[in-house]
Protein backbone atom coordinates (compact mmCIF):
# COMPACT_ATOMS: atom_id res chain seq x y z
CA UNK A 1 0.00 0.00 0.00
CA UNK A 2 1.62 3.44 -1.30
CA UNK A 3 -0.80 5.84 0.43
CA UNK A 4 2.28 8.48 0.48
CA UNK A 5 2.65 8.86 -2.81
CA UNK A 6 -0.22 11.10 -4.35
CA UNK A 7 -2.30 10.25 -7.92
CA UNK A 8 -0.79 11.95 -10.62
CA UNK A 9 -3.09 14.10 -12.22
CA UNK A 10 -3.06 13.10 -16.08
CA UNK A 11 -5.96 15.95 -17.03
CA UNK A 12 -7.87 18.85 -15.43
CA UNK A 13 -11.44 19.92 -17.11
CA UNK A 14 -12.80 23.30 -16.01
CA UNK A 15 -16.88 22.14 -15.70
CA UNK A 16 -17.92 25.00 -14.21
CA UNK A 17 -17.36 28.49 -12.74
CA UNK A 18 -18.96 31.19 -10.58
CA UNK A 19 -17.95 34.49 -8.90
CA UNK A 20 -16.44 32.40 -5.97
CA UNK A 21 -15.85 28.61 -7.06
CA UNK A 22 -14.61 26.95 -9.97
CA UNK A 23 -15.79 22.87 -10.44
CA UNK A 24 -12.81 21.07 -12.01
CA UNK A 25 -12.84 17.78 -13.32
CA UNK A 26 -9.22 15.30 -12.33
CA UNK A 27 -8.27 12.39 -14.22
CA UNK A 28 -6.08 10.43 -12.00
CA UNK A 29 -4.01 7.58 -12.23
CA UNK A 30 -3.40 6.15 -8.29
CA UNK A 31 -0.24 4.29 -7.64
CA UNK A 32 -1.49 1.11 -8.40
CA UNK A 33 -2.20 1.79 -12.27
CA UNK A 34 -6.06 2.43 -11.29
CA UNK A 35 -7.45 4.97 -13.17
CA UNK A 36 -10.26 7.66 -11.72
CA UNK A 37 -11.90 11.07 -12.15
CA UNK A 38 -13.09 13.30 -9.32
CA UNK A 39 -14.68 16.23 -9.12
CA UNK A 40 -13.19 19.29 -6.53
CA UNK A 41 -14.28 22.94 -5.74
CA UNK A 42 -11.01 24.93 -6.14
CA UNK A 43 -11.72 28.30 -4.41
CA UNK A 44 -11.45 31.53 -6.26
CA UNK A 45 -9.96 33.61 -2.97
CA UNK A 46 -7.34 33.72 -0.79
CA UNK A 47 -8.75 31.57 1.82
CA UNK A 48 -10.87 32.57 4.64
CA UNK A 49 -10.47 33.62 8.07
CA UNK A 50 -12.85 32.66 11.26
CA UNK A 51 -12.12 34.90 14.14
CA UNK A 52 -13.18 34.34 17.80
CA UNK A 53 -12.98 37.32 19.74
CA UNK A 54 -13.05 37.62 23.33
CA UNK A 55 -14.39 41.08 24.92
CA UNK A 56 -12.88 40.43 27.46
CA UNK A 57 -11.08 36.92 29.69
CA UNK A 58 -14.59 35.38 29.96
CA UNK A 59 -16.83 36.02 27.27
CA UNK A 60 -16.71 35.64 23.58
CA UNK A 61 -18.34 37.42 20.79
CA UNK A 62 -20.63 35.85 18.23
CA UNK A 63 -22.82 37.35 15.47
CA UNK A 64 -26.01 36.37 14.23
CA UNK A 65 -26.53 36.45 10.32
CA UNK A 66 -28.68 35.47 7.50
CA UNK A 67 -26.66 31.47 6.13
CA UNK A 68 -28.12 31.31 2.46
CA UNK A 69 -27.50 27.62 2.10
CA UNK A 70 -29.63 26.79 4.91
CA UNK A 71 -32.00 29.54 4.43
CA UNK A 72 -31.48 30.30 8.05
CA UNK A 73 -30.35 32.75 10.63
CA UNK A 74 -26.86 31.24 12.27
CA UNK A 75 -25.23 32.10 15.25
CA UNK A 76 -21.31 31.56 14.81
CA UNK A 77 -18.18 33.58 14.87
CA UNK A 78 -17.15 36.66 12.72
CA UNK A 79 -15.99 35.49 9.38
CA UNK A 80 -14.63 36.47 5.48
CA UNK A 81 -12.74 36.28 2.72
CA UNK A 82 -8.82 37.09 2.55
CA UNK A 83 -8.39 39.68 0.58
CA UNK A 84 -5.48 39.49 -1.99
CA UNK A 85 -2.18 41.01 -0.86
CA UNK A 86 -3.67 40.63 3.01
CA UNK A 87 -2.57 38.41 5.40
CA UNK A 88 -5.20 36.34 7.86
CA UNK A 89 -4.16 38.49 10.64
CA UNK A 90 -5.07 41.60 8.30
CA UNK A 91 -8.22 39.79 7.19
CA UNK A 92 -8.71 38.59 10.77
CA UNK A 93 -8.76 42.73 11.74
CA UNK A 94 -10.50 43.77 8.90
CA UNK A 95 -13.28 41.75 9.63
CA UNK A 96 -13.74 42.02 13.23
CA UNK A 97 -14.28 45.63 12.40
CA UNK A 98 -16.49 44.84 9.59
CA UNK A 99 -19.13 42.90 11.68
CA UNK A 100 -18.56 43.60 15.45
CA UNK A 101 -17.19 46.94 15.58
CA UNK A 102 -14.00 45.99 17.47
CA UNK A 103 -10.61 46.02 16.29
CA UNK A 104 -7.73 43.56 18.40
CA UNK A 105 -4.64 44.22 19.56
CA UNK A 106 -3.89 40.75 20.03
CA UNK A 107 -4.36 38.47 16.96
CA UNK A 108 -3.22 34.71 17.00
CA UNK A 109 -3.51 32.11 15.11
CA UNK A 110 -5.13 28.90 16.36
CA UNK A 111 -5.18 26.25 13.43
CA UNK A 112 -6.19 26.03 10.25
CA UNK A 113 -9.19 23.71 8.76
CA UNK A 114 -10.48 22.41 5.28
CA UNK A 115 -13.88 22.04 4.53
CA UNK A 116 -14.69 18.49 3.35
CA UNK A 117 -11.16 18.50 1.92
CA UNK A 118 -12.14 15.71 -0.55
CA UNK A 119 -14.22 18.32 -2.59
CA UNK A 120 -13.47 21.84 -1.82
CA UNK A 121 -9.69 23.29 -2.24
CA UNK A 122 -10.05 26.13 0.52
CA UNK A 123 -8.86 26.27 3.76
CA UNK A 124 -10.02 28.60 6.52
CA UNK A 125 -7.58 29.79 9.35
CA UNK A 126 -9.15 30.26 12.90
CA UNK A 127 -7.35 32.99 14.98
CA UNK A 128 -7.84 34.29 18.57
CA UNK A 129 -8.33 38.11 18.75
CA UNK A 130 -7.90 39.66 22.58
CA UNK A 131 -7.52 43.24 24.02
CA UNK A 132 -10.42 44.47 21.31
CA UNK A 133 -11.34 48.21 20.99
CA UNK A 134 -14.05 49.69 19.34
CA UNK A 135 -13.29 50.48 15.82
CA UNK A 136 -16.00 50.34 12.77
CA UNK A 137 -14.89 49.52 8.83
CA UNK A 138 -18.14 49.31 6.62
CA UNK A 139 -18.84 45.95 5.38
CA UNK A 140 -20.53 44.29 2.88
CA UNK A 141 -23.26 42.79 4.33
CA UNK A 142 -26.68 43.55 3.02
CA UNK A 143 -28.18 44.15 6.23
CA UNK A 144 -26.46 44.78 9.95
CA UNK A 145 -25.66 41.93 12.19
CA UNK A 146 -26.35 41.26 15.65
CA UNK A 147 -23.16 40.73 18.04
CA UNK A 148 -23.98 38.30 20.46
CA UNK A 149 -21.90 38.93 23.32
CA UNK A 150 -21.61 34.96 25.39
CA UNK A 151 -19.84 33.91 28.43
CA UNK A 152 -16.80 30.67 27.49
CA UNK A 153 -18.34 29.09 30.23
CA UNK A 154 -21.58 28.75 29.24
CA UNK A 155 -19.94 26.50 26.13
CA UNK A 156 -22.70 23.90 26.84
CA UNK A 157 -25.57 26.12 26.18
CA UNK A 158 -24.21 27.41 22.77
CA UNK A 159 -23.63 23.90 21.46
CA UNK A 160 -27.23 22.98 22.60
CA UNK A 161 -27.99 25.63 20.11
CA UNK A 162 -30.20 24.57 17.10
CA UNK A 163 -28.76 28.32 15.13
CA UNK A 164 -24.89 27.53 16.44
CA UNK A 165 -24.30 24.63 13.71
CA UNK A 166 -21.59 25.45 11.49
CA UNK A 167 -19.05 22.87 11.83
CA UNK A 168 -16.27 25.77 11.11
CA UNK A 169 -17.99 27.98 14.44
CA UNK A 170 -17.78 24.56 16.78
CA UNK A 171 -14.14 23.69 15.86
CA UNK A 172 -13.14 27.51 16.81
CA UNK A 173 -15.01 27.38 19.90
CA UNK A 174 -12.95 24.01 21.25
CA UNK A 175 -9.95 25.67 19.85
CA UNK A 176 -10.20 28.62 21.67
CA UNK A 177 -11.37 27.14 24.77
CA UNK A 178 -8.60 24.86 24.62
CA UNK A 179 -5.66 27.82 24.47
CA UNK A 180 -7.72 29.52 26.87
CA UNK A 181 -7.32 26.79 29.11
CA UNK A 182 -3.84 26.09 28.55
CA UNK A 183 -2.80 30.04 29.39
CA UNK A 184 -4.91 29.54 32.76
CA UNK A 185 -7.91 31.34 31.68
CA UNK A 186 -10.91 29.26 33.34
CA UNK A 187 -13.89 28.59 31.52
Amino acid sequence: MSQGKKPEILATELVAKSRLFQVEQLHLRFSNGVERHYERMRGTMSGAVMIVPMLDAHTMLLVREYAAGTHSYELGFPKGLIDPGESALQAGNRELQEEIGYAANRLELLHQVALAPSYFSSKMDILLARDLYPSRLEGDEPEPLEVVPWPLADMDSLLARPDFSESRSISALFLAQKRLKLEGVSS
